[in-house]
């Protein structure tokens, strides 16, 4: 297996908007080394959200090549690209998409419903994450009864469930005070300590120093990538 995690060759997004085409992408080109955490900066519609969604197999391109691990997923169907996504990526979102109904607990264990363990050994996964991230006094809680970035570290924790190689983060700290995106920007970057691969993506540019990598996004194309 060579050093990349993510390679896309060529990369188009095209939505047809009945009499107009929109070029989300337009033609990226780009390489992300396993274990490295990369930032993806751009304004808002520079097209990095329709980017992340392609890396995370959450969509595909309309024309050009991504691949995982060495695998072309652009020609996987949506049961094909599920397990690439259950596999190998763990998802942070900025709405957090948490259940309000379910406690904290619940709510990290949901990835593993399917998986084929039992109950308990669910929750004892989802109670051991959640301690992981700061919350092991909280795992009986509701989001209603979370701040917002205690409610973000759950999503955090769910997004470890299946212990991914790869955390995508779309803008993990865009509905957070400064104190709380502080605790989330130390818990990615612990992560990437202990060897995931961790792509942020974000408008914010006090994120950049985050990253050993930042790949800087401009009306759907990669307009330069900084190594550190």
């Amino acid at each position: 297996m060579d050093d990349f995690v993510f390679e896309f060759k060529d990369i188009w997004k095209i939505y047809d908007m009945g009499e107009v085409k929109v070029n989300a992408l337009r033609g990226v080109d780009l390489k992300i080394k396993r274990g490295h955490y990369v930032v993806i900066m751009g304004p808002s519609g520079s097209g990095k959200s329709t980017f992340l969604q392609i890396m995370g197999c959450l969509d595909k391109p309309s024309k050009g090549e991504v691949h995982i691990d060495g695998i072309n997923t652009s020609r996987m169907n949506e049961s094909e690209l599920a397990s690439i996504r259950n596999k190998k990526i763990g998802f942070v979102f900025q709405s957090f998409n948490l259940l309000p109904k379910l406690s904290a607990q619940e709510n990290c264990a949901l990835p593993l419903v399917y998986s084929g363990i039992s109950r308990k050994k669910r929750m004892g996964i989802a109670r051991d994450l959640l301690k992981r991230v700061g919350l092991g006094d909280r795992i009986h809680h509701r989001p209603n009864q979370l701040s917002g970035g205690q409610q973000q570290r759950v999503a955090i924790a769910r997004a470890l469930t299946n212990d991914p190689p790869v955390v995508l983060a779309d803008e993990p700290t865009g509905n957070l005070d400064s104190t709380s995106s502080v605790e989330i920007l130390k818990i990615l970057k612990e992560l990437h300590k202990d060897g995931k691969t961790v792509i942020v993506v974000t408008h914010d540019p006090d994120i950049v120093h985050e990253g050993d990598t930042v790949v800087w996004i401009k009306d759907g194309l990669v307009e330069k990538v900084e190594v550190k």
